[in-house]
């Protein structure tokens, strides 16, 4: 059954701490007038949940899966596999390799397997909303426009010569 609520982006996270970096994603869909849901699925604790989540996305009315992870960062390209879905991967800096391991993870996907990947921490959080926005705003007008506002504005906060 077609779910009613028109969601357009899932933001998954594998753990709790992942929400810290995550929220920046939250804040730009939120600007931008984006409907999103959160969500927490871990590719090895929950694997039943993500199988789940990545199974019946489509007929949930997911355009785009943005997922934070970190460490192995297994979660985006486990889902990427179980659907057709463009599914963002967002690496979270860890404690140990500074986020390097969770980009390497979601980077190295097998062919056939794709997730685009954003930058280690809160400017590929960011960034992930910006992206889904542009993917959605090939379709809808008013994200396109709002979009663009936001890019305009992001220009001309940028001052001509220094003080």
């Amino acid at each position: 059954m077609k779910n009613k609520k028109k969601l357009k982006v899932s933001i998954v996270m594998g753990s709790q701490s992942d929400y810290k970096t995550m929220k920046l994603t939250c804040k730009i869909l939120k600007k931008l007038g984006i409907k999103f849901e959160t969500k927490i699925i871990s590719a090895h604790r929950t694997p039943k949940r993500m199988y789940e989540f990545a199974t019946s996305a489509l007929e949930n009315n997911i355009e785009v899966i943005i997922a934070g992870a970190g460490g192995s960062a297994h979660l985006p390209g486990m889902i990427s596999s179980l659907t057709s879905i463009p599914v963002l991967g967002v690496p979270i800096e860890s404690k140990k390799l500074k986020g390097l391991d969770s980009l390497l993870s979601i980077a190295q996907m097998p062919k056939g397997v794709p997730v685009g990947t954003l930058a280690i921490g809160e400017d590929g959080a960011l960034n992930a909303g910006l992206l889904a926005a542009a993917i959605i705003a090939n379709r809808n007008p008013i994200v396109r426009r709002k979009l663009n506002n936001w890019r305009l504005s992001q220009t001309l906060s940028i001052k001509k010569k220094p003080k």
